[in-house]
């Protein structure tokens, strides 16, 4: 399992676009026995689109989004709900409440996609995301996966999110400063609570050099401590969202 979390990090620090990223995750979960994955953070203002990472079948990724499922899907509005990862099956559809919801997934079943686990991601500075490993049916290596590496799992969901959010996402001011996508990231996990320390573990990177992107941020911003370079960060967030 070393090995293959290592080999995952690796690929994540040389990924540039969503084709690296996916190929990152697909490798890794191909090594594991998990059939698919799927990564999903959803948009912060009603008119931008959600983004999707996935190794689903490529007419139903494109069939889920241009149907904007991820307004109905039963797996996201139950990690809507709750931060903590959660498995769902087969018995899904006797908990859906609409024929809509029922739709979908009997159309997911069509491609493949039946029982997962999914990893919901609360992130009070930007999107929800949630990152689902899913099969066709109960496999014993899959199963067993999912039973003996669930925290690797998680752990492996945090950076894959971490990484995503750095190269892929374009709004670093805060007002009229411009962060480094490293400032922005040490800043973001700092405001959650995250110590230099943790926040190394979290990006692959030594605390010294977490604490030297927060003094960045901080002189960049004006202040003289990261409480307050959060706060300032949290308020410009706030003012995109309103």
């Amino acid at each position: 399992m070393h090995r293959i979390f290592q080999t995952f990090i690796d690929l994540l620090s040389s990924a540039e676009d969503t084709e690296d990223f996916a190929r990152a995750m697909a490798t890794t979960a191909a090594a594991l026995d998990l059939s698919f994955f799927a990564y999903l953070a959803l948009p912060r203002l009603p008119a931008d689109k959600p983004r999707l990472i996935s190794t689903y079948p490529a007419k139903w990724s494109s069939h889920y989004l241009r149907s904007e499922y991820q307004r109905i899907d039963p797996v996201i509005e139950r990690a809507l709900q709750t931060p903590e990862p959660f498995r769902w099956g087969l018995d899904i559809q006797s908990k859906t409440s609409s024929a809509a919801q029922q739709r979908l997934l009997d159309e997911a079943a069509q491609f493949g996609i039946r029982l997962g686990f999914t990893i919901p991601i609360h992130d009070d500075c930007g999107p929800l995301a949630a990152l689902t490993f899913a099969a066709d049916q109960p496999r014993n290596p899959f199963e067993t996966c999912i039973a003996e590496h669930s925290r690797v799992l998680q752990l492996m969901t945090l950076y894959f999110h971490a990484h995503v959010r750095r190269k892929l996402t374009n709004n670093r001011r805060v007002g009229a400063v411009l962060l480094s996508p490293r400032e922005l990231e040490c800043l973001e996990w700092a405001g959650r609570g995250k110590s230099a320390w943790e926040i190394g573990r979290i990006l692959g990177i030594s605390r010294h050099t977490v604490s030297s992107h927060l003094e960045s941020a901080k002189e960049k911003l004006g202040v003289r401590t990261v409480v307050q370079a959060a706060t300032r960060l949290a308020a410009a967030k706030g003012e995109q969202q309103n």
